[in-house]
């Protein structure tokens, strides 16, 4: 009996210690997933910090790129303008240097792109500026190529337009001037003065005037701007 006993006690010890061994593996296996897991967040973390200024407003907030707001508008030489519709800013890059930042006011539906003529939206996606204007009504203001070929192309698509019309659009677009502003699409879409403190436009952007007589300083025929939600 005693020798039973003796025999029981040691087979009990042994099946603990392979238990205890086996959570510790377990638990050395979770640290290690938790650790690579940690690791490719961190990885990944870094590489969203890496994202080009242009691709994410946040990256301004991240200092991904330089601030420069002190620069002189004479010193801007390669200005690219990005509005965010949701945040109400308009940011001024130089060489991948935020050097300006403007509040603004958008059309009167704040929501999605514009689809056609008289739908009080501001159309989103790329454009470049077309025309100077000095003496608009509401002062300096720069006209922007609306309607795209990706607005065309929509627009056909949904009947908005014919093909003669598509293709002058088609072929203002390709040759970067002032494309028709007589189709359902509407045109006529400027970067112009007369406040940013409500959402007031046809599908304009707006600025203070102030910041529009330096924006008009700063921008050139040519200069891209996107439009994003």
């Amino acid at each position: 009996m005693m020798r039973m006993n003796f025999f029981v006690k040691h087979l009990v010890c042994f099946v603990g210690l392979l238990w205890l061994l086996s959570f510790q593996g377990c638990s050395m296996q979770s640290s290690k997933s938790l650790n690579t897991a940690s690791n490719q967040n961190q990885k990944a973390g870094e590489a969203r910090g890496t994202a080009k200024p242009q691709e994410d407003w946040l990256a301004f907030k991240q200092g991904v790129v330089r601030i420069d707001y002190l620069r002189p508008v004479s010193s801007i030489k390669q200005p690219v303008l990005y509005v965010y519709k949701e945040k109400r800013r308009m940011y001024v890059l130089d060489d991948d240097v935020l050097v300006r930042e403007y509040s603004i006011g958008l059309g009167k539906q704040t929501k999605g792109d514009k689809i056609k003529e008289g739908d009080g939206r501001t159309p989103e996606g790329g454009f470049t500026v077309c025309m100077k204007n000095g003496q608009s009504r509401f002062g300096r203001s720069l006209a922007l190529n609306y309607p795209t070929l990706k607005h065309a192309q929509n627009a056909l698509f949904a009947g908005l337009i014919s093909s003669d019309q598509y293709r002058e659009i088609s072929a203002a677009f390709q040759q970067a001037h002032i494309p028709p502003w007589n189709t359902a699409l509407g045109g006529e879409i400027f970067v112009h003065g007369g406040g940013a403190h409500a959402d007031w436009t046809n599908g304009c952007v707006a600025l203070y005037d102030s910041d529009m007589q330096e924006l008009f300083q700063i921008a050139k025929l040519g200069t891209p701007i996107t439009i994003r939600p």
